[in-house]
C-alpha cells in the first residue's frame, strides 16, 4: 500500500510540474509573440482615418507591404494551400490593401530599382502603368527625383512607406528628403509609415562633408546613423536641412516594440542586390567598393558577402560574376576574380575599412583603383587621400571620432524609440 502511494503521489507530482512547465512556457510564447515587432503599415487604423476622403499619392516600393496573421487553426492552414499558387499568404502589397479599404490613390512614386524594386542600382527607371491596379507610377529615380509641381497636382496628402537600410549612399532617405521638401513647398502634409533599421544598432563612419553633397549623401551625417526613416523625417525637418530651411507637415506612424538594439531580418530584400541579412549587415563597408574598380559580389547571389578582381593574389577562394537579377553588367564579368569571402562573417558593429584597405594594396599600380564616385560614397575627400599616404585603419578610424559624436547630439533629438 505505501508504494502504491508513493507511485500515485510521485505521478500526480510528475503531472502538476509538467502542467506548471506548460503553462509557463505557453505565457513565455504569447509574451514574445505580444512583444513582436509591428510595422507601422500594419497599423491601419491609426493611417486610414486619416488618408479617407482625401485624393492620395503613395511612395513605395516592393517593401510596401501589410504583413497577414499567420493561420490560428488547421482549418485556416488547410484554407490557405488551396489558395492560388500566385498568392501571398505572408503579406499584401500596402497599395492592393488601400485600394481594398476604398482609399482614393490617384497615383503612386517609385524610388530608385521602381516600384517592384527590380532595376538595377543606378538603372534609370522612366514612369509607367502598373499592370495590377492601373495606377500610373512617376519615377523619383533619373532626371526627376523630386515630384514637380506637376506631378503633385491635385494631390491632398501624400503617404510615404519604404523600406531603408540605415546607410547613407542608400538612396530612399533622399527619396524621402525631396518628397518632404516638394510637399512643404506645396502645404501638402506627409503620412511615414515606419519600418525598423536592420543597421540601426550602431553608428559609425565618415560624416560627408556638405561640399560633396549628392543623391548618394545628402545630409551632414555618418555612413551608418542608427535612426529608422522616421525618426531620420524627424531629423530633415527639425534641423531644417531641405531647400530654403523650409519644413514639412509630417506625420510619423511608429512602430510597437522596436529599439534599435533588436535584430530584425528584413521579409523582403530592400533592393536587388542586397538578398539577404549578412548582406545588409556588411554593405555599409562593402559599399565603398562601388567607388572603385573592385567588384563586391555583384554578378552573383552572394552580393555585398565578397569582394576580389582577376589581378588580386591567386587564392584559396574564387568567383565568376555573371550578368543576374540586379546587375546586367557587373565589374569583370565573365573573368575569374580571386577575393575574400564574407558569407560567414559574424555581424558587425562598426564600419570595417580593413577590407577597402586590403583590396587597395592588392591592386597594382598600373590599376585604376578609385573611380569618379568614390568621393561622393565616402562623403570626403580625405578617406582616398588617407588611403594612398598610407594611414592605417586605426588613423583612418580615429579621425572619424569627433563628427560621429557631434552627430550622436543632434541625433538624441530626433530618437522615437531607445
Amino acid at each position: 500500500m505505501l508504494s502504491f502511494k508513493s507511485t500515485y503521489f510521485f505521478l500526480l507530482s510528475k503531472c502538476i510540474l509538467a502542467l506548471f512547465l506548460l503553462t509557463f512556457f505557453s505565457s513565455c510564447a504569447q509574451s514574445l509573440s505580444n512583444n513582436k515587432i509591428e510595422t507601422a503599415a500594419n497599423q491601419t487604423e491609426k493611417y486610414i482615418p486619416l488618408l479617407a476622403g482625401k485624393k492620395v499619392a503613395v511612395v513605395a516600393n516592393q517593401t510596401s507591404v501589410i504583413h497577414k496573421k499567420q493561420p490560428i487553426s488547421k482549418t485556416d492552414e488547410i484554407v490557405s494551400t488551396l489558395k492560388p499558387k500566385h498568392h501571398n499568404d505572408k503579406f499584401t502589397h500596402l497599395v492592393d490593401s488601400l485600394l481594398t479599404s476604398n482609399i482614393n490613390i490617384v497615383k503612386v512614386f517609385a524610388p530608385e530599382h521602381g516600384f517592384r524594386g527590380k532595376a538595377d542600382a543606378g538603372e534609370h527607371v522612366s514612369n509607367q502603368k502598373d499592370i495590377k491596379t492601373g495606377l500610373p507610377i512617376i519615377s523619383l529615380y533619373g532626371k526627376n527625383r523630386k515630384p514637380s509641381i506637376e506631378n503633385l497636382q491635385g494631390i491632398d496628402i501624400i503617404l510615404f512607406d519604404i523600406q531603408d537600410v540605415g546607410v547613407r549612399f542608400y538612396t530612399y532617405i533622399s527619396t524621402m528628403t525631396y518628397v518632404m521638401e516638394a510637399c512643404a513647398e506645396l502645404g501638402i502634409p506627409v503620412i511615414i509609415l515606419d519600418r525598423p533599421n536592420p543597421n540601426g544598432h550602431y553608428i559609425d563612419g565618415p560624416t560627408l562633408q556638405m561640399e560633396h553633397k549628392s543623391f548618394v549623401g545628402m545630409h551632414p551625417i555618418p555612413l551608418v546613423y542608427g535612426m529608422t526613416i522616421g525618426e531620420y523625417a524627424h531629423m530633415v525637418n527639425g534641423e531644417k536641412w531641405m531647400e530654403n530651411g523650409i519644413q514639412c507637415d509630417i506625420t510619423i506612424i511608429p512602430l510597437k516594440n522596436y529599439s534599435h538594439e533588436l535584430e530584425y531580418d528584413l521579409p523582403i530584400r530592400p533592393s536587388p542586390n542586397l538578398p539577404n541579412a549578412q548582406s545588409i549587415n556588411l554593405y555599409p563597408s562593402l559599399g565603398f567598393f562601388e567607388g572603385t574598380i573592385i567588384n563586391a559580389g555583384r554578378g552573383t547571389e552572394f552580393q555585398f558577402q565578397r569582394y576580389g578582381a582577376p589581378f588580386f593574389p591567386d587564392g584559396s577562394f574564387s568567383y565568376t560574376p555573371h550578368p543576374n537579377f540586379g546587375s546586367k553588367t557587373p565589374k569583370f564579368k565573365d573573368e575569374l576574380c580571386f577575393g575574400i569571402d564574407l558569407s560567414k562573417k559574424e555581424k558587425l558593429s562598426t564600419v570595417n575599412i580593413e577590407w577597402v584597405l586590403d583590396a587597395y594594396h592588392k591592386t597594382p599600380k598600373d590599376k585604376k583603383f578609385f573611380g569618379k564616385s568614390f568621393t561622393v560614397h565616402a562623403g570626403n575627400l580625405e578617406l582616398q587621400e588617407q588611403m594612398e599616404t598610407g594611414k592605417t585603419a586605426q588613423e583612418i578610424r580615429a579621425s572619424w571620432q569627433d563628427d560621429i559624436e557631434e552627430f550622436k547630439k543632434i541625433r538624441s533629438k530626433y530618437l522615437i524609440y531607445n
